[in-house]
């Protein structure tokens, strides 16, 4: 089984990104504009693949130890839950929203926008409607890991 591993937000020295193998599954932050009084941080737990639909937790704490110790109790409850088809459509979704800004980085149509279907991809290959979901997840599902 995975481990949870956390990494600090690049530009938020508050903020952790906690991530079960590749997928970001939650975060633990200190949550802005709370009165001073006020439990001040927060944490998510939680992806969303369609099929996890408002199964997400959360919850605020007093330290980021308290939030740490919540976003783990209601990890192990959504653990179980999920299948290895729930984190594979993650990653699909994932590398098709990739792969759609890359296109447009690049200046390239989706085969959706051009009358004839076709479309040159950014890799250099042709592709078409029927197969642009095989073509993203066959040739750049696995250069999307975070």
């Amino acid at each position: 089984m995975l481990e949870l591993t956390r990494r600090r937000h690049p530009e938020r020295s508050d903020t952790w990104h906690v991530y079960y193998g590749d997928i970001q599954v939650g975060t633990i932050a200190v949550q802005s504009g709370l009165p001073t009084h006020a439990r001040q941080w927060r944490w998510d737990c939680g992806f969303y693949p369609l099929s996890h639909r408002r199964r997400s937790r959360s919850g605020y704490a007093a330290t980021f130890e308290q939030a740490r110790a919540g976003f783990e109790a209601a990890w192990k409850d959504y653990l179980p839950r999920c299948t290895e088809a729930h984190f594979d459509e993650y990653r699909r979704e994932r590398a098709w929203t990739a792969w759609k800004y890359a296109m447009h980085v690049a200046g390239l149509p989706l085969p959706t926008q051009s009358t004839s279907g076709w479309a040159r991809c950014f890799c250099g290959a042709t592709i078409d409607i029927a197969v642009t979901d095989r073509h993203v997840h066959d040739a750049h599902m696995d250069s999307q890991h975070a």
